[in-house]
């Protein structure tokens, strides 16, 4: 069942395996991100909240266009 446009940013005309790398690059930095937290280092604690909408966005988008 298709959702309603909820892909206002990622245009459904990308490739997949654009779509593939940009997930990569959200989950790299999702880590990198709870590193720091980890470590307690200095970061911005709403960036993770901000990626981890992003990389569900991205994998809906993947999974609908299968």
């Amino acid at each position: 069942m298709k959702r309603p446009n909820s892909t206002s940013k990622y245009n459904m005309s990308i490739s997949t395996q654009e779509l593939i790398n940009e997930l990569k690059r959200a989950e790299k930095l999702l880590f990198d991100l709870r590193f720091k937290k980890a470590t307690r280092q200095p970061f911005k604690s709403h960036e993770i909240k901000l990626n981890k909408k992003k990389i569900a966005t991205l994998k809906n988008i993947l999974r609908d266009k299968v």
